[in-house]
């Protein structure tokens, strides 16, 4: 397989926002990238404890990346709807992968009369000489109610320090369903690993679907992970600016619609967050927008000055992003331009950043590292 090796440009700079800017040589650029493959409108991945990797493509393919550079399709995926936003979408491993091999999977389904909706599911991963396959098969999880249109599935699955499965699932594009108890679109969803309700969440006493909800006032949640002392933080998609990073909180109100750092778009007026409000502001947050797409919070060995920190994936503002944690708060630190949207951030498990860039047949993938010396 092919691989090429390029540098970033010089310039690293803060990001918007009251942020202020600053350059650095090129001696001082903080990795190099390596390109590694290149997969069609790749949308997310998760590293397998042989240091292989899983990459689903929009349209409906799972790959399986041989840590050797081969690439082979995984079959036995399920049948997925694409088409706006929605298609093929998350991947992450159950905690317990290497004695169960269970794999868990996000994906837009359609319903009735020009209606879908994301799904969750999980199946095992058989791995063998020649290739890969799922089997078993089960929907763990669906949004509800379905409507129509091709936006704001977000779909972003991780488990918790506490076993937990937590999903992110957007609005629609409908606005009120994130303010709506009956129905959980624009929420943060928690349940246990065989998708069953756990009893201690906020409104498990209501029952339904309301019984599922962890948090509320979401829009676009394309990011979700968990800190090293558990705390469940998330990226969302603000409307015309109001980009997010929210600490995530038991039976929290985010606000949105009712309230955002952001505009309609079209210029219509937003109320912005603000104290005594009743809802949860953000900890950081964009105008204008950089559409983050993910988020990954640093543990690894390679840059231990990051460890901690959050790294974001920028669409539109093309870009990797670094927001520096301490404890429950939050600082923008670096943006590094990178010519072309990122969709996805993962650590792999030498400690290196690896990104998935978006793209049909041209999403490629790199690998972020110290620079060579010599």
């Amino acid at each position: 397989m092919r691989r090429a090796r390029f540098l970033l440009p010089a310039l690293v700079f803060l990001a918007a926002c009251g942020g202020s800017g600053g350059t650095a040589s090129a001696q001082d650029r903080p990795f190099q990238v390596e390109e590694l493959a290149r997969f069609n409108e790749p949308w997310a991945m998760t590293f397998l404890p042989t240091g292989d990797l899983l990459v689903t493509e929009k349209g409906g393919a799972l790959k399986l990346r041989r840590a050797n550079g081969n690439v082979l399709d995984v079959t036995g995926v399920p049948g997925v709807s694409v088409g706006g936003q929605g298609g093929f979408g998350d991947v992450v491993l159950h905690p317990g992968f290497a004695s169960n091999r269970l794999v868990y999977l996000s994906w837009v389904e359609a319903g009735d009369s020009g209606t879908r909706g994301a799904v969750v599911g999980r199946a095992r991963l058989n791995l063998g000489e020649s290739g890969a396959s799922l089997s078993d098969l089960q929907v763990l999880w669906r949004q509800a109610p379905k409507v129509t249109g091709g936006g704001h599935f977000s779909h972003r699955i991780a488990f918790g320090p506490d076993g937990k499965l937590y999903i992110s699932s957007g609005e629609r594009q409908k606005f009120d369903p994130a303010q709506d108890m009956s129905g959980n679109l624009g929420k943060v969803v928690r349940l246990n690993d065989d998708g069953t309700v756990p009893t201690d969440n906020p409104f498990a006493a209501r029952g339904g679907v309301t019984a599922q909800i962890w948090s509320l006032g979401h829009r676009n949640l394309l990011g979700l992970a968990f800190d090293g002392q558990g705390r469940l933080w998330n990226t969302e998609m603000g409307p015309q600016g109001g980009d997010e990073l929210n600490l995530v909180g038991r039976g929290a109100n985010y606000g949105y619609p009712r309230v955002s750092n952001g505009s309609h778009y079209g210029g219509r007026d937003i109320p912005d967050h603000a104290p005594g409000d009743g809802f949860e502001a953000p900890k950081v947050w964009w105008n204008p927008s950089i559409s983050p797409s993910s988020l990954m919070i640093y543990s690894g060995a390679m840059f231990p000055e990051w460890r901690g920190d959050a790294f974001i994936g920028a669409l539109s503002g093309e870009a990797l992003i670094r927001v520096d944690l301490d404890g429950t708060n939050a600082r923008k630190a670096d943006q590094w331009p990178m010519g072309a949207r990122i969709r996805e951030v993962e650590q792999a498990p030498d400690g290196a950043i690896w990104l998935l860039q978006d793209g049909d047949s041209g999403g490629r993938l790199l690998r972020l590292a110290r620079p060579r010396r010599g």
